[in-house]
């Protein structure tokens, strides 16, 4: 059993506790239980603001008092998980397990530095639940002297979630001021006409299921020619539900059926991964392997579903004097795009005389009708996107004396393409990431050292990459190619009885080869009629810095019948650009903006820990002090929307976090 208490600087307090047990069940059988309850204190703030939105005589203000809370986006977790081994025979085990989890957030994580130090100004209740059970089972034995490995598991997987999204609101008010507004471009009106409030709540849940079967088999390990081969098969499923919510919002302004609904993702996706492997590895000598690896894959992943805005009944496109056809005065997205029982979308359908109106029913329920999927014989099916392929390993390890080992590989990798859930943005495909490395593994000085290092690259085709377009919604493309070279050690050092000393450092060039484009481009000139270039080759990859290090210095000692210790860890990260583009078209104004100078650098930081604690019997005791110096480290920014770059968000580390850890052994 292992218990702990924390406070965190500028937060509140939390803790955890856990415990294992091992039971024996009879001479072939055991059993091992696992639970945990955690408690992860809260340390952002939501303090108090307004919000008015446009016309300025006559407009809408808002407050957030009534959700003004200190330390609100604190974290509950508990779970347990439970194994049963059994010895079937001499030759077989089954190892049934289940695995539960449920988890808690309130708040957000993010700060908005416009605001203040881990501060942000929302208005919406805010949280997210994720519940999720696994229960899988593995089977291994013995044919002749081949061992056969059986691994399967099922998981079920549920989330709910409700998040502010007044930014968006602030900033197309801004961006529509010349017409009053958002509420006076967005026909934000109650049942009777009256302008309302525009701000959006995001209420969404996710219900995830995955199943998954690999049955592998391999020859003696001890033999100089070795082989490993196996089948494996997954399906994974979701069903999507994004409801944005504006309160009061008219019926015939709303999405269909959904009153109060301003835009409603409703669909259904399934991924379905086949692949066949195999692996050999042989001795040329005793100290010369080479081992060679292969997979052939195939996936075929789907989607179906409602996305977009609602549309009025009495709307007629084309027609004079129209009522509007949504609150977002949408004629193309949402059910305009619906299809019909003749496989016309609504739009269409209405500048047809004698073409059928009728909507063909939701694929998905809770959706008004199908505007993602593909009409076949009278119905709708879900769109598809399908590939298959090859990746491959190949090594050569030659152990030159008992403390030294080189290493050199040459492998590929892959991820599967996919659907976009904006049926008018083409699907995306696979990435492949190729990869060349040599590398050394040492151990000097009579075992007091060892070092290994590893220099590599990489060449990644086809990127997948993701981003807020039109509407603010999430699309995946794919872009240029991509080359990451890069350099990796790391040393550990015993110079005396109890010291122990540790460092890892990486340098990384990670680059684009060609431009990437505004719009999707196959010779990445960027050339046509409104294309131009988003980043320009040689542009650094976000997110990853080009250089990190840290160490780790330990000293543990006998004091009669304890072990005390102390440790001290240092770490430190270079900046890194927080988006790829340089330069996109803005939705509504058409100005060209510059997302990555708007979103800002992830900037530099370095960070600390120090721990001291002690063994004694059958127990332990630790004092921590995690992010010594209070260092905000930036691991991500962000907005909530395309436009929202007025206001972005930093993700960044836990606050410098003093705790306690008490454990027993029995």
């Amino acid at each position: 059993v292992d218990a702990e208490v924390n406070t965190v600087a500028k937060g509140g307090q939390g803790g955890k506790i856990e415990g294992m047990v091992n039971l024996p069940v009879s001479d072939n059988a055991a059993f091992r239980a696992v639970g945990w309850y955690q408690r992860n204190a809260g340390y952002i703030d939501n303090v108090a603001g307004t919000r008015r939105f446009l016309p300025t005589v006559g407009g809408i203000t808002v407050n957030n008092t009534a959700l003004v809370e200190k330390d609100y986006n604190d974290v509950d977790i508990v779970g347990g998980r439970a194994a049963l081994k059994v010895d079937l025979n001499d030759s077989w085990t089954a190892t049934p397990t289940v695995l539960y989890q449920k988890q808690t957030n309130h708040g957000s994580f993010a700060s908005d530095p416009r605001v203040g130090d881990l501060k942000v100004q929302h208005f919406s209740p805010e949280y997210r639940r994720d519940r999720f059970v696994q229960a899988a089972m593995t089977v291994e034995g013995e044919i002749s002297n081949w061992d056969l490995t059986y691994a399967g598991a099922y998981l079920d997987r549920k989330t709910a979630s409700s998040s502010d999204y007044t930014d968006y609101s602030e900033a197309y008010d801004s961006l529509y001021s010349s017409v009053g507004g958002i509420a006076g471009y967005f026909y934000f009106q109650n049942a009777a006409g009256a302008n309302i409030d525009p701000r959006q709540t995001v209420i969404g849940s996710d219900h995830f299921r995955k199943m998954s079967q690999e049955l592998r088999i391999s020859s003696p390990q001890d033999k100089p020619f070795r082989v490993i081969a196996g089948l494996f098969y997954q399906r994974q499923s979701n069903l999507i539900h994004q409801d944005y919510q504006v309160a009061n919002l008219a019926p015939l302004l709303s999405v269909n059926g959904v009153p109060g609904t301003l835009w409603l993702t409703q669909q259904k996706r399934v991924d379905k991964d086949y692949a066949a492997f195999g692996e050999a590895s042989y001795d040329i000598t005793e100290t010369l392997t080479l081992t060679a690896g292969g997979r052939l894959f195939k996936y075929d992943n789907s989607l179906i579903g409602f996305f977009g805005f609602g549309r009025n009944p009495a709307f007629i496109q084309g027609a004079a004097g129209n009522p509007p056809p949504n609150a977002a005065g949408s004629s193309r997205t949402g059910v305009a795009g619906c299809l019909t029982t003749q496989g016309r979308t609504l739009r269409d359908a209405q500048q047809i005389v004698g073409a059928s109106r009728t909507l063909l029913p939701a694929a998905v329920a809770g959706g008004p009708c199908t505007n993602l999927g593909d009409f076949v014989n009278g119905s709708v099916v879900p769109k598809r996107t399908k590939d298959e392929g090859f990746t491959h390993k190949v090594n050569l390890n030659w152990q030159a004396s008992d403390d030294l080992l080189l290493y050199s590989t040459w492998s590929r990798g892959f991820r599967p393409g996919g659907i976009n859930r904006r049926s008018t943005v083409a699907p995306y495909a696979a990435d492949y990431l190729t990869n060349y490395e040599l590398g050394v593994k040492s151990t000097l000085l009579d075992g007091m050292l060892r070092a290994n290092a590893t220099i590599y690259q990489q060449e990644w085709k086809s990127f997948q990459f993701a981003f807020l377009g039109a509407n603010s919604f999430t699309e995946i493309h794919n872009g240029p190619n991509a080359r990451i070279r890069g350099i990796e050690a790391d040393l550990n050092l015993r110079p005396a009885d109890g010291v122990s000393l540790t460092a890892a450092a990486a340098y990384t060039d990670a680059k684009t080869k060609r431009n990437l484009c505004a719009i999707d481009e196959p010779t990445f000139a960027c050339t046509g009629a409104g294309n131009f270039i988003a980043a320009a080759k040689g542009t650094r990859l976000p997110i990853t810095p080009k250089f990190k290090i840290n160490a780790t210095a330990r000293y543990a000692w006998d004091m009669g019948d304890m072990k005390p210790y102390v440790q001290a860890l240092v770490a430190h990260q270079g900046s890194a650009s927080s988006d790829i583009r340089t330069a996109v078209t803005e939705v509504f104004s058409g100005n060209i903006i510059n997302p990555a100078a708007l979103t800002g650098r992830l900037k530099a930081y370095t960070t600390a820990n120090f721990a001291v604690g002690s063994e004694w019997g059958g127990f332990s005791g630790e004092l921590f002090v995690q992010n010594v110096f209070d260092t905000r480290a930036q691991l991500s920014r962000g907005s909530q929307c395309g436009s929202c770059y007025q206001r972005t968000y930093v993700y960044s580390d836990t606050p410098r976090t003093i705790g306690i850890r008490l454990g027993t052994k029995f």
